[in-house]
């Protein structure tokens, strides 16, 4: 998702505090509704599944209060309460009732549980709510949110046709590998790289480069598509200058929510390693291959071209090493583009492909994919369901994917994503869209997602820390543990090897 924790509340002044959802107003019409069905399969009445007519709406004179559960200070979360004004607009012309949006939010690392514990006692606490891609599964299991695919059956408008497979499959699809849909794509997001153009076109710079490597600085898009580590790193190289105080790039290597493990992933997807099996569960075997050794070490060898202190980046700490002039190079999520291009960088910046893994024509480059899926509180009432996919419909409108495009959201649909001039609405879409078209992948979707992401973060940090030397070690820990959660869960046959009971960091 690819994600912060609670130090994003400083990226964006828009987030909104928490709400106190239990005195907040839920206007029904139970004459109004009388006609409406008991909810169905997946916790929606099958009538407010149906489309319907301007001048037949069942709310229509009425008022509803709605609450949007979110990431707190996150720009693409909080941009979706701020366009609510425009729906409200929408509904009342449209449909004849008015709506009214709270916005609730917690940071990434707490917004799961915020969201859990109030689906667990079957409240309509958070009418909808902004889900990272890897909790579908953990929502979707007890049965606390609508199915999306009986809501696409019923209204083919909401079937959208997205920019790409990966999409879907991140930002819909649980199980992976089936055709059940249980989210709606809100941002997508994918993991890119920020560089100082103005660095790269400084006629000096240009002329050491050349004389240092032999070879001109990229200085276009399509050159740093070109480009693979080995290539980049001589680039970062030359940009670290510790006594000025400007390094070569930043990554994310701290513990927090998933940081590491979504920068390590680049390293072994692109390498060809693996992090489990989606259909038999296996994880042993596969996460601790000699492939995915070699990548830990690839990741902690890049710490020589970052600032000190960069082995406890997150997102915030990224942002203000770049956009303060201590890196050349960053990366970064698309998602954060507002904050990492500030005034005093625009015109300065460009955003391009991540580098491939590999030499010539085997190098590959597949990165982490982010971003949020919408899903519906299966627990609303009627006329909160019925205004929750009033709202998909309103979101998906080519018009309204267009405004949150230009407020620096970054849409998920083929028709805005391919429309004429779309790459120059924001730096940084041009590389999200091209990381989108096959360079990005997500990772598990399964309900264990938290346990398998705390075990895996504690191992790959150690790691790189250096508490844990041996990077097969952390490995081994790692798929051990994995491999005992799956097991339980009865996701996989195969229980962890006997070679297990030794497992440690």
């Amino acid at each position: 998702m690819s994600r912060n924790d609670s130090d994003r509340n400083e990226l964006d002044t828009h987030a909104g505090d928490p709400v106190d959802m239990g005195r907040r107003r839920m206007l029904t019409s139970t004459a109004a509704l009388a006609g409406l069905s008991a909810f169905g399969m997946g916790g929606l009445p099958r009538e407010l599944l149906a489309a319907t007519q301007s001048g037949s709406h069942p709310l229509k004179g009425q008022s509803i209060d709605m609450s949007v559960l979110g990431i707190a200070g996150w720009t693409p979360s909080s941009l979706a309460v701020d366009m609510s004004p425009m729906f409200a607009e929408y509904t009342k012309k449209h449909y004849g009732y008015d709506v009214n949006f709270s916005f609730a939010s917690a940071p990434f690392s707490a917004l799961f549980q915020k969201a859990a514990t109030s689906l667990a006692t079957r409240s309509q606490e958070y009418n909808i709510i902004i889900s990272d891609s890897q909790w579908l599964g953990a929502f979707a299991q007890p049965n606390w949110i609508v199915k999306a695919s009986d809501v696409i059956a019923k209204n083919p408008d909401l079937d959208i046709k997205w920019f790409s497979d990966t999409i879907s499959k991140a930002y819909q699809v649980y199980p992976d590998g089936s055709d059940q849909k249980w989210g709606f794509p809100q941002e997508g997001d994918v993991i890119t790289l920020y560089v100082r153009k103005d660095m790269l076109e400084d006629a000096d710079e240009q002329a050491a480069f050349k004389k240092q490597y032999g070879r001109d600085l990229p200085q276009t898009f399509e050159d740093f598509e070109a480009l693979n580590m080995d290539e980049f790193e001589d680039i970062a190289a030359f940009f670290t200058r510790p006594d000025d105080n400007l390094y070569g790039t930043a990554m994310q290597y701290s513990r927090e929510y998933d940081f590491c493990s979504c920068y390590l992933y680049p390293f072994m997807w692109s390498q060809g390693g693996e992090i489990w099996n989606a259909e038999t569960g296996q994880v042993y075997g596969l996460l601790n291959s000699d492939i995915n050794a070699r990548a830990m070490e690839q990741m902690k060898h890049w710490l020589k071209y970052q600032p000190p202190g960069a082995i406890n980046y997150g997102i915030s700490q990224e942002i203000d090493a770049f956009s303060q002039g201590q890196t050349f190079s960053a990366f970064q999520w698309a998602a954060v583009g507002p904050a990492m291009i500030t005034d005093n960088l625009k015109g300065k910046v460009m955003v391009v492909p991540p580098p491939k893994h590999g030499k010539g024509d085997s190098a590959k480059r597949i990165y982490t994919i982010g971003g949020q899926p919408w899903v519906i509180n299966r627990f609303n009432d009627d006329a909160h369901m019925r205004v929750a996919i009033d709202f998909l419909k309103w979101w998906y409108l080519p018009e309204t994917q267009l405004e949150y495009a230009k407020r620096g959201g970054n849409p998920c649909d083929k028709a805005t994503l391919d429309s004429k001039g779309f790459d120059d609405i924001q730096p940084w879409f041009r590389a999200y869209r091209y990381m989108m078209n096959g360079h990005a992948r997500d990772f598990w979707h399964h309900p264990q997602y938290s346990q398998m992401l705390s075990i895996q973060q504690e191992a790959f940090t150690s790691y790189m820390t250096g508490q844990t030397k041996d990077p097969m070690q952390a490995l081994e820990y790692a798929a051990c543990a994995q491999q005992k959660i799956l097991h339980d869960a009865g996701t996989a046959k195969k229980a962890p090897p006997a070679e297990c009971s030794s497992a440690s960091l």
